[in-house]
Parts: C-alpha cells; structure tokens; sequence
C-alpha cells in the first residue's frame, strides 16, 4: 500500500492508501466516527464504520487525542461535503505518538500564551497556510531572478561595520575584536557585482531597533540583487517586476493557504504593472493635504506610509529622497545635490515599505567624504573603497523584505506572524 501526501490525495480516487500524519480533530456519532487528519500538506476526512473496521481499531478513536501522531490506511473516496473534497474509509490506524492535554485548544487564546507556546502554535491552519505562502514567496524570488540570469552569491552574517547606520547595530566579540550582525548584504553585493554581473544574495538580516511597532522585528530576511551597470530607474523595473512575479506565483500556487488567512484575492490581482511614482515632495504633499503636519526632509514614519499607501490601489515607488534620511553610499541626484536618486516602494491597503533601493555612488573621493561626512570608520571600508578604485562602474540594486511582503500578502496585522519563530524587542524564545 502507498504512502501519499494529502495534498495528492485527487491522485488516488478509489484507491487504498497510507497517510501519516497528526490527529486534527475528531467527532462521534454513535456507530459512525470522523476524524481529521493533517500531514503539513493538507487535510484529511476519514471515516470509521462499526460494521467495516475491525472492534480494535473502532475503539482506538477513544484514544486519539488532538495532535496525537497517527498512520492510517484505507480507500479514497470523492466526497464534496469532506475538508479538501475526498473522504477515506479507515480500515486500520495507528497511534505512532500520543498527545495528552495538548495546550492549544479550540479556544481563543492571548498573543503571549500563543508566542510561548510558537513552537506548538504553527501546527495551526492559519500558521501552516502563513509559512507555506512565505515559502512560495522565496521561491518566487529566487525563480525570478534565477530566470533573469542572476547569481547567488552568499553574503556574510559576521560584518565588521555598518550598512544602514550605526544605532541598530547588534556588536558582538569577535575573538577580541568587535564585529556586528549583518544589516544586510549590499555591501558585498557591490563587490561581487564586479566579478559576476548581476548578482543577489538571500538571507537574514539584524536590526536592533527598539521598536514595538507591528512591523518591526529585529531578525528579518531580505531578497538582495545588485546590478552592473544599471541606474535608479533599471532597478525600479526590476522590483516592479519581480513583485509582479511573485504575486503571480503566490495566486497560482497557493490560493488555497490565501483562502485560509482570509485574504480576498481581487485585491491581490489588481498588483498588476505598472506602479506609480511619485517623487518625495509629492508624497510630502500627499500627507499635507490629509491635514498632517510634516517638515520638508524629514523620514516617513509608517503613520506617514499608511497615509500614502492608502492613496493608491496597488504599489507605488518614492523616489528622489532628501539626502539626510537615506544611507551613505546613495548617488546624489545630478540635478539636484540636496536628493539622492533612491526609492522605496510601499504596498498598499496602508502596509507601507517593502522594497528599499537605489542607485550607488561609484565615484571614489565622492564616497569617501560621504562615509567621513556620516562619522563612519574609514579603515572599516577600505575595501569597499577599493571597488571604486579597480574598474567602477554605475551600479544600483534593492532589498525585498520577505516579513513585510508576506504581511501584506496574507493582511496580517502583526508581523510577528510572517515567520516561524520571530525575533522581536521582547522575545527570543522559543
């Protein structure tokens, strides 16, 4: 007899089969038992008959608590009435794993118990759809750029100085010497962009802010290309696209895990190319005529983000930033030095930011008064330095937040719910 996954199971109408799983749920009526099955795939009805199951696998129902592990065999049946549409006769099971008083129940539960508890709280249906959406939405990542002729290069974690500023840095000691957590990967996306053409990096990502906010965690991942002569506008074609691709892949793939979280679909298809853009001064107006006071060169808050996301049905880039709220190694604006030709992109529905980018500056005594000008370790950067010393060339690049994009995706109010185990201000357990 085979073993199947769940989610195959229109595969094997009318066929015996074997399912390994957990017990989701189970009810009684009398001569006729139902249980629910999951194996992390999917969902499973079946059904015990007294008159066609034999006394010692009828009466095992008795035992099979909430997550207790199981095997189970018998015949698939199309039912559309079941969860998933097929129904299976058991005609044998085993426990593998018992599982008594398992502390998540069917009620409701507050978010302290249930981020104590994280390890067991992703068994959920919600949680497992979450985690499946954000699979897809790396792998969507990857597909596209992979496709376009990118290739990975592996940045480091350990980092001996900062990418996106000094005050979120996470130190740490270094056989004696200081190092940091990795804001992020760009740095070393410029050197390997010299050596490979188009390249991107995937990982995490440290950031020790003490925020509360729901959109802010201090570990988090990013989707990092960088590209070979290439300006601020190439790299909003690319993310325009990339995101396109992604939401694409997430309606195809995963429609179901959307259906899970609640999340209409309609509105997910209205991400369709192209993006507005708007300038920083028209965002800046944007939040003006709300009524909301706000300075010229200032940084959007997410209040500020909100305002202006909910101005627009489906993404929208800012570019052209006040040099003051953007990082060191972002090319000033030809045509005006008080700007630096960077972008972000805000999702809509008031998520705000989830792409971050720009063009770099690649001229070498220009860099090297902007990292003095930011009170930045020269030596740390001297092999930064060095990039726009052999062979510089225009290059520009942006980071994909995967926590924010799945927030947005699946219209989760907190962020804490985007990744397995969260890393926020107050939690680093489980």
């Amino acid at each position: 007899m085979k073993r199947i996954w769940i989610k195959d199971i229109s595969m094997y109408d009318g066929k015996e089969i074997e399912i390994r799983g957990w017990l989701y749920n189970k009810r009684s009526s009398g001569k006729v038992k139902f249980v629910i099955f999951r194996d992390g795939t999917g969902y499973l009805q079946g059904v015990m008959l007294k008159n066609n199951i034999s006394d010692k696998y009828f009466d095992l129902f008795d035992e099979l608590n909430i997550e207790t592990s199981v095997i189970a065999k018998g015949s698939i049946h199309e039912d559309k009435r079941a969860p998933g549409g097929y129904e299976m006769s058991i005609n044998y099971i085993e426990i593998i794993g018992k599982a008594n008083e398992y502390p998540i129940s069917k009620k409701e539960h507050g978010v302290s118990f249930l981020m104590a508890n994280r390890h067991l709280w992703i068994r959920s249906k919600k949680q497992t759809a979450i985690l499946r959406i954000r699979s897809e939405v790396i792998n969507a990542s990857r597909d596209f750029l992979n496709k376009r002729g990118f290739t990975l290069v592996d940045a480091p974690i350990f980092t001996p100085a900062a990418c996106e500023g000094t005050t979120t840095l996470f130190k740490v000691d270094y056989f004696g010497d200081d190092a940091f957590l990795s804001q992020s990967g760009q740095l070393y996306n410029e050197a390997a962009v010299m050596a490979l053409g188009n390249v991107y990096c995937f990982g995490p990502s440290f950031r020790a802010e003490k925020s509360k906010t729901r959109r802010h965690v201090t570990e988090f991942w990013q989707v990092e290309p960088e590209m070979a002569y290439a300006d601020v506008n190439d790299a909003m074609n690319v993310a325009e696209d990339m995101l396109v691709y992604i939401i694409e892949s997430v309606i195809k793939y995963r429609e179901k895990d959307l259906e899970n979280v609640g999340r209409e679909i309609s509105i997910l298809k209205k991400c369709t190319k192209p993006f507005s853009r708007i300038t920083y001064t028209e965002a800046v107006d944007i939040i003006k005529s709300k009524g909301v006071d706000f300075k010229w060169g200032e940084d959007f808050g997410a209040p500020h983000e909100e305002i202006i996301a909910l101005h627009f049905d489906k993404p929208v880039f800012i570019y052209k930033y006040p040099v003051e709220v953007k990082a060191f190694y972002m090319k000033r604006d030809p045509d005006n030095e008080k700007l630096v030709l960077g972008f972000d992109l805000l999702a809509p529905e008031g998520y705000g930011e989830i792409v971050g980018g720009g063009q770099r500056e690649e001229n070498y005594n220009t860099l090297v008064n902007r990292i003095e000008e930011s009170n930045l370790p020269l030596d740390a950067f001297k092999w930064y330095l060095d990039l726009r010393k052999y062979g510089s060339i225009p290059h520009s690049g942006f980071g994909l937040g995967i926590e924010r994009t799945v927030r947005w995706i699946c219209k989760l109010h907190h962020i804490r719910e985007t990744s397995a185990f969260p890393r926020t201000l107050e939690r680093i357990y489980p």
